[in-house]
């Protein structure tokens, strides 16, 4: 179906005439946004009426895997608000993605040297949000940089 026939039809491709970096920060604040409200649903939340506000007391974990707190869901909301709003430009949309990924790697930094059981793990952390923070302060400056090397070139 042609563009033009779709939006004759009322549809609109969301992501027509949208640069790279845009589609990819909105993808990836919809994702924070999924994460932090299933962190939320009792189910796919383990041990669920662990879940406390902050604090490493927090049992609740996130398939099984991620622990999670009310904090720690909020954080990923926010990130998800934060990643649509700026998807709305080419240079927040970098932002968002080459700003945020070191704000992940920091928080992964954080999660090596705090000590699991300490009031300091207040998020709180254990090793597989570790690994996810790397993935992500890893992943979000690379896309950042993969999707608009083009606009570097010309500058």
């Amino acid at each position: 179906m042609t563009n033009s026939m779709a939006h004759s039809r009322g549809r609109r491709n969301p992501a027509d005439g949208r640069a790279p970096v845009r589609r990819v920060a909105a993808t990836v604040g919809v994702v924070f946004l999924v994460i932090g409200v299933l962190g939320f649903v009792p189910g796919i939340t383990s041990s669920f009426d662990d879940l406390s506000f902050a604090g490493h007391q927090s049992e609740a974990k996130l398939l099984g895997l991620f622990q999670v707190s009310v904090l720690h869901n909020i954080v990923h909301l926010l990130f998800g608000v934060a990643g649509l709003a700026l998807a709305r430009t080419v240079s927040a949309a970098r932002t968002f993605l080459i700003g945020g990924g070191p704000i992940y790697l920091v928080l992964w930094l954080y999660g090596l040297v705090v000590d699991y059981d300490s009031g300091a793990n207040f998020i709180p952390l254990n090793g597989a949000d570790n690994w996810l923070h790397l993935g992500l302060g890893v992943g979000m400056i690379a896309l950042g940089l993969l999707t608009t090397r083009d606009l570097n070139r010309r500058r």
